[in-house]
C-alpha cells in the first residue's frame, strides 16, 4: 500500500482516506473487528488482516502493552482491556452498559468456570439483558430478555438491598410476594430480613429461589453516587455450590465489580 495521496476529489476524502497509514489501519481494524466479536485469536486477526500471523500477533502485543487488549493466558484468546473502555468514558451516557460491562463478565466467567449474567432493575423486577454460559455440560442457561422477580434472584436482592425501606414498601405493598418456586421469598417481612444481611455482607446468594437446583451469588454495580446501575451475579448448579466454591464465586464476583465501578468512573 502506498503512502502517496491520490489525485482524488471530496468524494473520495469522504469515504476511505487517500493516503492511510497501513500499520494504523490495521490496529483500528482489530479494534473494530473486537467490538463486533468480542474476543479474537491471532490467527482471526491474521486472516481478516490479510497479513503474517507475526504481523498480526506484534499489532495485538502493542494494544495489549496499552491495555486496549486483555490476553488469556490459558486460551491465548484477546478481548477488550480497560483502555479500551476508558477511551469512551467520556461519552458513558450514550453506551449500552451491556457493551461495556461484558468483557468482565467474559473474564469473571473465565474465572470461576460457571455462568454469569448482568441484569438491570426495574421495578420489582430484573430484566437479564446478558449472559455469558461455562462451558460444562451441566450449567445454568443465558436468559437474556427476560424477566423475574427481583426477591426471587441473588442480582434482584442485591439491587432491592440498595434501596430505602420506604422505596421496597412501594415495590412491595403486600406482605404476601408471588413465589416461583417452593424456596422462594413470599412474605414481605422474611424480605426485609433478608436484604438487612446482605446489606451487611455486601452480596446477596439464591438457593433454589429461581429455579430448583440453581444457585447463586450477586452483587450491585454503583455509579459514584452510589446508585445501582446493574447487577452482576454467578450461577450454578447446587451441586457444584460446596463451601470453597462459594467462596471462591464471592470473591471473584466482589473483584470484578469493583473493576466495573472503576471503569464506570
Amino acid at each position: 500500500m502506498s503512502d502517496r495521496p491520490s489525485s482524488g476529489g471530496a468524494a473520495e476524502a469522504i469515504g476511505a482516506p487517500s493516503y492511510p497509514i497501513e500499520s494504523v489501519d490495521n490496529v483500528l481494524r482489530l479494534l473494530l473487528l473486537l467490538e463486533k466479536r468480542g474476543e479474537v485469536r491471532v490467527s482471526e486477526a491474521s486472516a481478516e488482516l490479510g497479513t503474517a500471523v507475526s504481523t498480526a500477533h506484534r499489532l495485538l502485543a502493542i494494544l495489549a502493552h496499552h491495555g486496549f487488549v486483555d490476553q488469556d493466558l490459558q486460551t491465548k484468546i484477546y478481548r477488550q482491556g480497560p483502555s479500551l473502555l476508558r477511551l469512551g468514558l467520556g461519552a458513558i451516557r450514550d453506551l449500552e452498559v451491556r457493551a461495556v460491562v461484558r468483557p468482565y463478565l467474559a473474564k469473571l466467567r473465565d474465572e470461576v468456570g460457571e455462568t454469569v449474567h448482568l441484569v438491570l432493575p426495574q421495578g420489582n423486577e430484573v430484566l437479564f439483558i446478558d449472559s455469558i454460559e461455562t462451558s460444562k455440560a451441566l450449567r445454568v442457561s443465558a436468559r437474556i430478555g427476560t424477566s423475574m422477580w427481583a426477591h426471587c434472584t441473588s442480582v434482584g436482592k442485591a439491587y432491592l438491598a440498595g434501596e430505602p425501606d420506604e422505596r421496597i414498601l412501594e415495590l412491595y405493598p403486600s406482605n404476601e410476594l408471588p413465589a416461583i418456586t417452593r424456596s422462594s421469598i413470599t412474605s414481605r417481612a422474611r424480605l426485609f430480613a433478608e436484604l438487612h444481611d446482605v446489606r451487611q455482607r455486601g452480596y446477596a446468594e439464591n438457593a433454589n429461589e429461581s429455579e430448583d437446583g440453581v444457585g447463586s451469588v450477586g452483587m450491585a454495580v454503583h455509579d459514584e453516587s452510589h446508585r445501582t446501575v446493574a447487577c452482576v451475579s454467578v450461577a450454578l448448579p447446587m451441586s457444584r455450590m460446596t463451601p470453597d466454591v462459594r467462596d471462591e464465586v464471592i470473591a471473584a464476583t466482589r473483584r470484578t465489580v469493583a473493576e466495573i465501578e472503576a471503569a464506570l468512573r
